[in-house]
């Protein structure tokens, strides 16, 4: 019996272990890699709340060591819990809470005790305020789809936590090939519908078409010939070639807007659909367009007129979905009058800007008067960004210290929502691993340091070679300084010098010394060093000669080929690693076996 009670008192005192708390209201959650916590994961949870709850049990079993159980049902509730989700337990433990007031993004993260809540709104707070929880809490990271950082702790202590916070744009899109992955889109709060994250991650922001969707709505090889009306008159002639529609034309209106009811009917879900200008000039001149755009000083007013009536007509019959346009090339500048509609998103493009500098720069006061126009009228201002080189995604392109402070002016002046267009169509590009992840982080809160997160990710990306990653970085930007950087740029650029580019491969190469022992971190660093090898290739000749006259080195072989031969090996890849495998090196398609094809001799020198 003595036994016994003594037995008991040992038990009880593991437990007050894990129950005390300091003077500020911490809770240990484990203890010497054992841990007496639950996570609470009801049945009555959908389907991304069940996910957080075991995506939270993995990620803590791996930092403690200790195994964070999930119990399913709300019986027998121990008294030291983590509630995921909304469940009874939730609303018994903290019903100060009103969770179906809660946004559907919103996050909840809430102690109380020897209880943890982890919750948010329906479908995606949930995983949001998991992944807040793992990232702010226990210095977890999601670099990229093949890559995380889980922190070792088995004394996992945690903060008193009071957070209640939503992310700061509705629609968050970081366009880049590695961010189309489902599982690190949701865990890095991207609800992008290019990674097509299924209903049981929370699903996404669901488009109808995307942008460019006049002539998929009305299809000139189907209709011109019947009524060429509905198209462009340009130089007094209606034309479907390089034209838009007719944005005046009544009976188009109305047939526009049955084209939108089918297609939302036959896209249960979608809450956008695109109805915007095609990807070239040629706006409608005839009378009736001309008097709407003079009328309100730019293009934009016709479109807007027009796109106002299809909302306002499909608005009875689908209140939840909105229609989206462009601010675009020739409709960039805001209308003097027209004001769009509740539902109506109006997508401002910056194209035409110098990504060398921040965009509120003077550089870019053209663009900066736009999107202070627009926000004074739109309720809904969404933008389309650039962030890559789609000429050569493969090559520098010292972008990468103005990204924070564009998202901190975007949402200084109303933007709803961000759409970062990066190279979307392979692994390897330029420093896209970065991109994506720091990108990711500033579209849930623009007001974090930029260059904390970038210097946080090569870090703990690139491992030891991180530092000389980030010396190479500071070089390019600077040698760029007064370059203005477009999203079209060429290979010849004044900074693609032979004395800059000659320590940028002095800075590389010390990287891959760094890491050498290492494959994993060796063929990160390879790939990011592939894009001063390809600016070495296409300019040899212009480079050889600068050398000479600067009577230095050549820091590479002599042979041409032989270095194509080194750059296209990287470029290849290794096998069972796609993140590593090149497949394209610019938007137009050309591959690196193409590129190469170039290189297959060595250049006469005299």
């Amino acid at each position: 019996m003595k036994k016994q009670i003594k037995l008991q008192c040992i038990i009880v005192g593991i437990i007050a272990l894990f129950l005390q708390t300091a003077a500020n209201g911490d809770v240990a959650l484990s203890k010497n890699g054992s841990t007496q916590y639950v996570i609470i994961s009801e049945d009555e949870n959908i389907a991304p709340e069940k996910w957080a709850a075991k995506e939270l049990s993995r990620v803590l079993t791996k930092i403690t060591g200790a195994e964070f159980k999930i119990q399913r049902t709300s019986d027998n509730i121990p008294s030291t819990i983590i509630i995921v989700g909304r469940g009874a337990v939730a609303k018994k433990y903290f019903p100060e809470i009103n969770f179906d007031a809660l946004d559907l993004e919103e996050v909840v993260i809430k102690s109380s005790g020897n209880k943890l809540l982890i919750s948010g709104g329906r479908p995606r707070g949930t995983i949001y305020a998991v992944s807040r929880f793992l990232q702010t809490q226990c210095g977890v990271r999601y670099w990229t789809p093949y890559s995380e950082k889980i922190p070792t702790n088995p004394n996992l202590t945690i903060k008193n936590l009071n957070i209640r916070e939503k992310p700061a744009f509705e629609s968050r899109d970081p366009y880049w090939y590695p961010a189309f992955n489902a599982e690190w889109a949701v865990r890095n709060f991207s609800n992008s519908q290019s990674a097509h994250i299924p209903e049981d991650l929370g699903g996404c922001i669901r488009y109808k078409g995307f942008v460019h969707t006049f002539y998929p709505l009305v299809p000139p090889e189907k209709y011109f010939d019947a009524h060429p009306e509905w198209y462009s008159m340009i130089d007094g002639k209606r034309t479907s070639k390089n034209a838009q529609l007719c944005l005046s034309n009544n009976e188009l209106r109305n047939f526009v807007v049955e084209r939108v009811k089918q297609w939302i009917k036959e896209s249960p879900g979608v809450s956008i659909v695109s109805v915007s200008q095609n990807d070239w000039h040629g706006n409608c001149q005839c009378p009736d367009c001309k008097k709407i755009d003079e009328r309100e000083g730019s293009p934009s007013g016709s479109l807007l007129e027009f796109v106002n009536y299809i909302a306002e007509k499909i608005e009875p019959e689908f209140p939840n979905v909105a229609i989206d346009t462009l601010a675009y090339q020739y409709t960039r500048k805001p209308p003097k009058t027209i004001t769009p509609r509740k539902n109506v998103i109006v997508r401002l493009c910056s194209i035409e800007c110098n990504f060398r500098e921040p965009l509120n720069h003077e550089s870019n006061a053209k663009f900066a008067d736009d999107i202070i126009g627009w926000s004074k009228i739109c309720n809904r201002l969404y933008i389309w960004d650039y962030t890559t080189d789609f000429a050569h995604y493969i090559q520098p392109h010292p972008n990468w210290f103005i990204l924070g402070e564009n998202l901190k002016f975007f949402h200084q002046n109303n933007v709803k929502g961000v759409f970062e267009q990066g190279a979307y169509q392979s692994y390897g590009s330029e420093m896209s691993e970065l991109r994506a992840w720091v990108l990711a982080q500033l579209l849930y809160n623009p007001y974090q340091d930029d260059r904390v997160l970038i210097k946080e990710f090569l870090e703990g990306y690139y491992g030891a070679a991180g530092d000389k990653i980030r010396q190479y970085m500071d070089l390019m930007y600077a040698a760029s300084k007064g370059y203005y950087l477009s999203c079209f740029s060429k290979t010849d650029t004044p900074f693609h010098t032979f004395k800059v580019l000659s320590e940028a491969e002095k800075i590389l190469e010390e990287a891959e010394q760094m890491v050498a022992n290492d494959p994993e971190l060796l063929a990160r660093v390879r790939l990011a060093r592939l894009p001063v090898r390809y600016v070495w290739l296409v300019r040899w000749t212009q480079l050889r000669k600068e050398c000479k006259e600067l009577g230095a080195k050549w820091p590479l072989s002599e042979s041409r080929k032989e270095v194509a031969n080194q750059w296209l090996t990287v470029a290849k890849g290794l096998p069972g690693k796609p993140w590593t495998q090149v497949k394209l090196i610019n938007e137009s398609g050309v591959t690196p076996d193409k590129f190469i094809e170039r290189f297959a001799t060595d250049p006469q020198e005299n």
